[in-house]
C-alpha cells in the first residue's frame, strides 16, 4: 500500500511544476497591479539592474535594486521622506508568463505579504 501512495504522490507531483523565467523581468518597463483591501492600485515602474523608478499618481520615488537570487530582490528607497518608505522591500517573483509575473511583497522581516501582477509595456 506504501508503493501505490508514492506512485500517486510520484505521478501528482512530477506534473505540477511551476516555471520562473525571472532573468526575463530584471530589466524593462513594467505595469504593476495590487489589490489592497478591494481597492485596485496601478503603477508604472522601470528597473535596471540596480535601480527601479516608480510612479503612481502624481508621485515618483526611486530606489535602489539587489537582487538575493534570479527571483528575489530587496528595494531600498534612495530618498525616503518617512520611517516608512526608510523600511527596506522583499520582492518576490512567484511566477512568470512570456510578458507578465505575478509576485509576493512586503517589508523585510515582516510575515505580512501583498500580492500582485506585473506586466511588460515596453
Amino acid at each position: 500500500m506504501k508503493y501505490l501512495y508514492f506512485l500517486c504522490f510520484l505521478c501528482f507531483s512530477s506534473c505540477y511544476q511551476i516555471e520562473r523565467n525571472c532573468q526575463d523581468f530584471k530589466t524593462g518597463t513594467f505595469q504593476s497591479t495590487i489589490s489592497i483591501d478591494g481597492t485596485t492600485y496601478t503603477s508604472e515602474f522601470t528597473r535596471t539592474e540596480k535601480l527601479q523608478i516608480e510612479r503612481f499618481n502624481t508621485k515618483t520615488d526611486s530606489a535602489s535594486v539587489r537582487w538575493i537570487n534570479d527571483c528575489e530582490m530587496i528595494f531600498k528607497t534612495i530618498n525616503p521622506k518617512n520611517r516608512a518608505e526608510q523600511k527596506d522591500v522583499h520582492l518576490k517573483i512567484l511566477t512568470t508568463t512570456k510578458d507578465t509575473y505575478r509576485f509576493e511583497y512586503g517589508y523585510v522581516g515582516s510575515s505580512i505579504k501583498q500580492k500582485g501582477e506585473a506586466k511588460r509595456i515596453d
